[in-house]
């Protein structure tokens, strides 16, 4: 795999140091959420060795920030909920430095004409969770608190999310498609899962906006992810990296395909990053 040649930023002009973007589901942890001793070994050891590590997730910062704890990030920076919102972390502090917020009443209407039984939550611009009918999962961070549908519909938002549980994701996809959302950023997930943010607004649009805080050149980003809304993120980077069982256009917009969460695709990235 090449790696590309490292300049670093402004503070660590002769470390050599780059800015390196991991995805969590699918590349820091496995489907079960487990991560792997050598994965985090090796996050660790990229750390320690002052690289600029980035936890990018579609997961919101309350379940963003364990991760970052686990990998030995006492002081940086996250993007979360897609590029939704972007936090400053330190051992004391976490300032959320930017939000993406957004109008979802149109986007929900047309799922609910389309996906009348499935459940919807969003995540507002205070980072709260409000769903329709009991809807919870790890990435949220935070408990959901049910509301009526029409009251998701007043909400500004960060982050929505639809999950169906009587379809499969390529049916579940093709009718996402089929409604033409305009004026958002989607993505479908593993399941039959969507995510939606603000138009415009991927994991790539907020490592952009980081990139020119900490002043990397872009040569010097690496990124590796597995899902579909990784695609961005992994076509922006100086050195896009797809996950072994990641789908097959996720592969064509890497540079690069490692090997599967299973088989602990990360580390080997990130070893070989260690050798340089």
């Amino acid at each position: 795999m090449t790696v590309m040649t490292k300049i670093g930023n402004d503070d660590r002009l002769d470390k050599q140091k780059k800015m390196i973007c991991l995805d969590v589901d699918g590349t820091i942890v496995n489907h079960q959420g487990q991560m792997s001793q050598r994965v985090r070994e090796a996050a660790r050891a990229v750390v320690e060795q002052g690289h600029e590590v980035i936890i990018s997730t579609g997961r919101s910062l309350g379940a963003a920030l364990p991760i970052m704890q686990e990998l030995g990030i006492d002081h940086g920076y996250v993007v979360v909920s897609n590029g939704g919102v972007l936090a400053k972390v330190s051992a004391n502090d976490i300032e959320v430095i930017h939000r993406e917020v957004f109008d979802p009443s149109v986007a929900l209407k047309a799922l609910w004409k389309q996906l009348p039984k499935a459940k919807y939550a969003l995540e507002n611009e205070r980072g709260e969770f409000l769903s329709n009918q009991a809807f919870g999962d790890a990435s949220f961070g935070a408990e959901t608190r049910v509301v009526d549908f029409e009251e998701l519909l007043s909400n500004k938002a960060v982050r929505v999310v639809v999950f169906s549980t009587d379809n499969t994701a390529e049916e579940f996809g093709h009718a996402v498609q089929g409604l033409g959302l305009s004026g958002v950023t989607y993505s479908v997930g593993w399941t039959a899962w969507l995510d939606i943010a603000a138009d415009g607004t991927t994991k790539a649009s907020g490592l952009e906006r980081l990139r020119a805080i900490l002043k990397f050149d872009l040569a010097d980003s690496l990124a590796v992810g597995d899902g579909r809304n990784d695609i961005e993120m992994l076509q922006w980077a100086g050195h896009g990296v797809a996950m072994g069982q990641a789908p097959d256009e996720v592969k064509d917009a890497a540079d690069a395909v490692t090997e599967g969460v299973d088989e602990d695709g990360l580390a080997i990235v990130l070893e070989e990053l260690l050798q340089d």
